[in-house]
């Protein structure tokens, strides 16, 4: 029997929709929608610029995106219990500046930078306990966080950056291992680390659930306030890790450092899968994000874009791309 151009292409159609493999496909392209957005972002970059997959720009890609990611990793716990954090650029900031500062006074390397990292998991903890034990929203907590940590710094200053860093913490932010930046292949092992935790332990269940139904959890007998303070802690250490870091590539202490990096976290993070709602999301996708928006970038910087038109058309895309990985959760849901 012949068939009309339209209506062989009506019967391929009504076949695939029919057929197990469109629906196993149907799957796959709801769960990894991200995963091949971010693929088609390389594909578009790979034919914009021939310098795109070279092993220097890939290198680069990888180090320009690892702080934001270290700190993102940290934020996506905090949004899956359905809080926020504001205060992780200025908590990354002031754990910048005191590891400078305190090896600028003497203080063991080593020392200076464990007594910073714990400086960041006291702020969050400070921050989250407020929120989870006064019942004050995180985003009042953490905004005034945001606003008194980095008044703290610029105190510990006068304002002023803070040299000095020596070459052994320098390397960390600025090495590079077979060609592979240090700090990335930190991002690699904090993200790894986090995934573990959250996919295989008490604790990662007892994340998803408070962010899920906090009432119903407690009444499970699970403790959502130490939970949530766990969280903010935990951000808060990542976010002092971040700040470290890039402390060591520029080996000055910058009291204005890290200034929006809780936006590029919170952005990595809900476009990565995250509800903001909490009780739905995944490192993964968070870390997939943080790439996405390194990409997207970096094409715009190869093909010499401006920045005011930079940002302009990163938000457009940004929204684009949520769009789309909604609807196709949407579908999911639907099926």
């Amino acid at each position: 029997m012949n068939y009309a151009p339209s209506t062989k292409v009506s019967v391929i159609i009504e076949y695939f929709k029919t057929s197990q493999n469109f629906k196993r496909l149907r799957q796959v392209l709801i769960q990894y929608n991200l995963l091949l957005i971010f693929l088609l972002f390389i594909c578009i970059g790979s034919f914009v610029s021939p310098q795109f997959l070279t092993q220097g720009n890939i290198s680069n890609l990888l180090q320009q995106s690892s702080l934001v990611g270290i700190a993102s990793v940290g934020m996506t716990f905090v949004i899956l219990t359905g809080n926020i954090d504001l205060s992780v650029g200025s908590v990354a900031a002031f754990s910048g500046m005191s590891v400078a500062i305190l090896i600028s006074q003497g203080m063991n390397i080593w020392l200076a930078v464990l007594v910073s990292l714990i400086a960041g998991v006291i702020a969050g903890s400070a921050l989250g306990g407020l929120s989870a034990y006064l019942l004050v929203p995180s985003f009042m907590t953490t905004l005034a966080g945001l606003v008194g940590i980095r008044g703290i710094t610029y105190l510990l200053s006068d304002g002023t950056p803070v040299s000095g860093i020596p070459q052994e913490l320098s390397y960390f932010g600025s090495g590079r291992i077979a060609g592979v930046p240090i700090v990335g292949i930190i991002f690699i092992v904090v993200s790894i680390v986090c995934s573990l935790l959250l996919k295989y332990t008490v604790f990662g269940e007892h994340v998803y659930a408070t962010g899920s139904n906090s009432e119903a959890s407690r009444l499970s007998g699970v403790n959502t306030k130490r939970v949530v303070t766990i969280t903010f802690a935990l951000c808060g250490g990542l976010a002092a890790l971040s700040g470290i870091l890039l402390t060591a590539r520029l080996t000055i202490g910058q009291p204005t450092a890290s200034d929006g990096l809780e936006l590029d976290a919170i952005a990595a993070v809900v476009l990565g899968g995250t509800s903001l709602f909490g009780g739905r999301g995944s490192i993964f996708g968070t870390v997939i994000a943080v790439f996405m928006l390194a990409v997207i970038r970096n094409i715009f910087n190869l093909i010499g874009l401006g920045s005011f038109y930079q940002m302009v058309i990163t938000g457009v895309v940004l929204i684009i791309a949520l769009v789309i990985n909604r609807l196709v959760d949407n579908r999911g849901g639907q099926s």
